[in-house]
């Protein structure tokens, strides 16, 4: 199994720029996809962005395109979310998840799915950003 830790999280203030990771216990093998999402209070939990450590592909949900970007390090064990111009709105607890690339349909497709998060089997625990104005 892959364990997921999720860290980089804190207060911000509106405009500022943060950057999370997701490290794992193992390193990332080729045909798994990082996603990230978040959970605003009183809100239900949204996909933000995956990433394909084979290839490197990212996608990003239309609320995040633009401002959030994604990468990984050369040891393939830490996922990076960098967050930019961040927004009161943006405040929540962000969670790193993983799943092999071949269960996920196209990102395209997976971003729409009301039941994206059952398809990820691995999480990590969640880190508090939150966006002061």
């Amino acid at each position: 199994d892959v364990q997921l830790q999720a860290s980089g999280g804190g207060l911000v203030q509106a405009g500022g720029s943060l950057r999370l990771s997701c490290s794992a216990s193992t390193f990332f093998w080729d045909y798994y996809t990082i996603a990230w999402f978040r959970q605003a209070p009183g809100k239900e939990r949204e996909g933000i962005g995956s990433f394909s450590i084979g290839d490197h592909t990212t996608y990003y949900a239309d609320s995040v395109r633009g401002r959030f970007s994604m990468s990984a390090d050369d040891t393939k064990t830490t996922v990076y979310l960098q967050i930019g111009t961040l927004k009161p709105e943006d405040t929540a607890v962000y969670y790193c998840a993983a799943a092999e690339s071949d269960s996920l349909p196209t990102p395209r497709l997976l971003f729409k799915l009301p039941t994206m998060t059952r398809l990820f089997p691995y999480w990590g625990q969640g880190t508090l950003v939150t966006v002061s104005s």
